[in-house]
């Protein structure tokens, strides 16, 4: 159902790969960008509800799936939040989706989430972009990375009350199928649990970017298993032992390195490799070139995504349990403001 045309077909299998811009394909001007994001999800957080906020998170994806009938489209989980592509023709799903899902979070998690709908060519239109890539995480896993600004400055539209889809009269719940939050919390095995969020000021060059990041990845890299959260022998399916065949295709199918408009990344790193990541990315703040934000905590979080007839293509989006991505998001907004009063100052 997706068009095969608008999408690139070669997907990479070294996640550095996808940090070179000229990997990225521009979508075609009708397609349908939807965001999804909360209101306020710092209360929740605060009330130790990090579930129910990654559930609600990453329910537009299920929703939008089982109603489009496939998962073959670019999305990103986003913590709080999530991004989509879809061609133009899906427009009543998207539209109904985005609806029920923010209606079901009202009534049963309530909790309130903003919901937005815009084309890529009003995004290109107001000087922003939307480039996708794939990334191979596994031979069955393929997540979508975003590029160009396009979804950022959707984001913050939405926020400031425009593209939304309003609430309709009528809404449905959404079918969830395939969604869930079995899993326990995984603890650091490392030291902590990193959720970094870094994204380029809007005149920093893709080049000199995707050069930082690489820097930033190798000092990660230099860890066993590249800091993954998840690389642990074993997991814990709540009380249940999972066989450490069945947890290798849980860790190999994760999220947890992901390009999303800047470096998405959740992690398990020792305190040392966190702080030399911070001092880099303080320096590049100071020359102009980033804003970012970090938060560290004890645990990650995961919830799955098991699409209908398709257990081979379990999706495992990952956060950290103190609050990950969004807390990630509240400093690097603080950040950006200190940096621009420190500038003035000068």
């Amino acid at each position: 159902m997706v068009n095969s045309h608008a999408e690139p077909r070669r997907a990479y299998d070294e996640f550095s790969l996808v940090l070179d811009p000229d990997v990225y394909e521009p979508l075609p001007d009708d397609w349908l960008i939807g965001i999804t994001d909360f209101v306020s999800s710092t209360a929740a957080i605060r009330s130790g509800r990090y579930e129910d906020v990654n559930y609600a998170g990453a329910s537009i994806i299920a929703a939008l799936g089982n109603a489009w009938g496939s998962f073959d489209f670019p999305f990103v989980f986003r913590g709080d939040g999530a991004a989509f592509a879809l061609p133009a023709n899906g427009i009543m799903a998207a539209t109904s989706a985005l609806r029920d899902v923010a209606g079901f979070a009202k009534a049963e998690l309530h909790l309130d989430l903003r919901v937005g709908l815009v084309t890529v060519g009003e995004i290109r239109a107001n000087g922003r972009d939307v480039r996708i890539a794939r990334y191979a995480a596994s031979e069955s896993a393929t997540y979508a990375m975003f590029a160009g600004g396009g979804i950022k400055w959707a984001e913050q539209q939405i926020k400031n009350g425009l593209f939304l889809v309003k609430p309709g009269r009528y809404a449905m719940k959404p079918d969830l199928t395939g969604l869930s939050c079995d899993w326990a919390p995984f603890p650091s095995q490392r030291g902590e649990i990193l959720s970094l969020l870094v994204e380029p000021r809007d005149h920093t060059r893709p080049e000199v970017f995707a050069a930082l990041a690489r820097r930033v990845l190798a000092v990660f890299d230099a860890a066993p298993c590249r800091s993954h959260p998840l690389s642990g022998g074993t997991g814990m399916a709540r009380e249940k032992q999972v066989s450490a065949k069945r947890w290798s295709e849980v860790a190999s199918n994760s999220d947890f390195r992901k390009f999303d408009d800047g470096l998405r990344l959740t992690l398990d790193c020792a305190p040392d490799q966190i702080d030399s990541v911070e001092a880099m990315l303080v320096a590049a703040r100071a020359r102009g070139e980033i804003d970012f934000g970090l938060h560290r905590q004890s645990h990650a979080l995961m919830t799955c995504l098991v699409p209908s007839g398709r257990p081979d293509s379990h999706l495992h989006f990952l956060d950290g349990m103190g609050g990950g991505y969004a807390k990630a998001a509240e400093m690097m907004e603080e950040g950006a403001l200190e940096e621009v009063v420190r500038q003035r100052a000068l």
